[in-house]
Protein backbone atom coordinates (compact mmCIF):
# COMPACT_ATOMS: atom_id res chain seq x y z
CA UNK A 1 0.00 0.00 0.00
CA UNK A 2 1.52 3.11 -0.92
CA UNK A 3 2.00 6.45 1.72
CA UNK A 4 -1.26 7.63 2.24
CA UNK A 5 0.00 10.73 3.82
CA UNK A 6 1.35 12.56 0.09
CA UNK A 7 1.28 16.25 -0.37
CA UNK A 8 -1.67 15.61 -2.66
CA UNK A 9 -3.89 13.99 0.16
CA UNK A 10 -2.90 16.08 2.45
CA UNK A 11 -3.95 18.97 0.27
CA UNK A 12 -7.24 17.55 -0.44
CA UNK A 13 -8.11 16.67 2.92
CA UNK A 14 -7.25 20.60 3.92
CA UNK A 15 -9.57 21.51 1.22
CA UNK A 16 -12.44 19.20 1.98
CA UNK A 17 -12.17 20.04 6.14
CA UNK A 18 -12.09 24.28 5.33
CA UNK A 19 -15.19 23.85 2.57
CA UNK A 20 -16.86 21.63 5.71
CA UNK A 21 -15.82 24.26 8.23
CA UNK A 22 -16.98 27.27 5.89
CA UNK A 23 -20.53 25.47 5.12
CA UNK A 24 -21.03 24.56 8.92
CA UNK A 25 -20.67 28.27 9.67
CA UNK A 26 -23.22 29.08 7.31
CA UNK A 27 -25.41 26.58 8.06
CA UNK A 28 -25.50 27.64 11.81
CA UNK A 29 -26.43 31.36 10.75
CA UNK A 30 -28.86 30.60 8.61
CA UNK A 31 -30.78 28.23 11.48
CA UNK A 32 -30.36 31.05 13.54
CA UNK A 33 -31.81 33.53 11.70
CA UNK A 34 -34.96 30.98 11.27
CA UNK A 35 -34.84 30.08 14.93
CA UNK A 36 -33.87 26.57 13.86
CA UNK A 37 -31.89 24.07 15.48
CA UNK A 38 -28.30 24.95 15.85
CA UNK A 39 -25.11 23.73 15.24
CA UNK A 40 -23.18 22.95 18.48
CA UNK A 41 -20.14 24.76 19.41
CA UNK A 42 -18.17 22.02 20.21
CA UNK A 43 -18.73 20.39 16.62
CA UNK A 44 -17.69 23.77 14.82
CA UNK A 45 -14.78 23.94 17.00
CA UNK A 46 -13.97 20.02 16.59
CA UNK A 47 -14.20 20.91 12.39
CA UNK A 48 -11.50 23.69 12.86
CA UNK A 49 -9.67 21.37 15.44
CA UNK A 50 -9.15 18.92 12.50
CA UNK A 51 -7.68 21.61 10.16
CA UNK A 52 -10.66 23.84 9.13
CA UNK A 53 -9.25 26.54 11.05
CA UNK A 54 -8.85 28.69 7.37
CA UNK A 55 -12.24 27.86 6.33
CA UNK A 56 -14.30 28.56 10.35
CA UNK A 57 -12.19 32.03 10.36
CA UNK A 58 -13.04 33.20 6.66
CA UNK A 59 -17.25 31.36 7.38
CA UNK A 60 -17.02 33.60 10.76
CA UNK A 61 -16.29 36.74 9.03
CA UNK A 62 -18.25 35.96 5.83
CA UNK A 63 -21.41 35.73 7.25
CA UNK A 64 -20.38 37.64 10.64
CA UNK A 65 -21.36 34.55 12.88
CA UNK A 66 -19.80 34.00 16.06
CA UNK A 67 -18.05 37.09 15.72
CA UNK A 68 -18.79 38.49 19.01
CA UNK A 69 -18.28 35.27 21.11
CA UNK A 70 -14.42 36.19 21.91
CA UNK A 71 -14.61 32.10 22.33
CA UNK A 72 -14.95 31.86 18.38
CA UNK A 73 -12.52 35.49 17.46
CA UNK A 74 -9.54 34.26 19.46
CA UNK A 75 -9.80 30.13 19.70
CA UNK A 76 -10.48 29.65 15.77
CA UNK A 77 -7.43 31.67 15.10
CA UNK A 78 -5.61 30.57 18.15
CA UNK A 79 -6.24 26.86 16.44
CA UNK A 80 -5.03 27.58 13.26
CA UNK A 81 -1.70 29.06 14.89
CA UNK A 82 -0.98 25.82 16.71
CA UNK A 83 -1.60 23.81 13.95
CA UNK A 84 1.01 25.78 11.80
CA UNK A 85 3.40 25.55 14.21
CA UNK A 86 3.11 21.91 14.83
CA UNK A 87 3.27 21.51 10.69
CA UNK A 88 6.21 23.88 10.25
CA UNK A 89 7.89 21.38 13.52
CA UNK A 90 6.94 18.61 11.61
CA UNK A 91 8.55 19.05 8.64
CA UNK A 92 11.71 20.28 10.24
CA UNK A 93 12.20 17.10 12.43
CA UNK A 94 11.26 15.15 9.44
Amino acid sequence: MENLFTIKNILIYLLIINLASFLAMYIDKKRAKWGKWRTKESTLFTLVLLGGGIGGIAGMYTFRHKTQKPRFVIGFPAILIVEIICAIIFLVIK
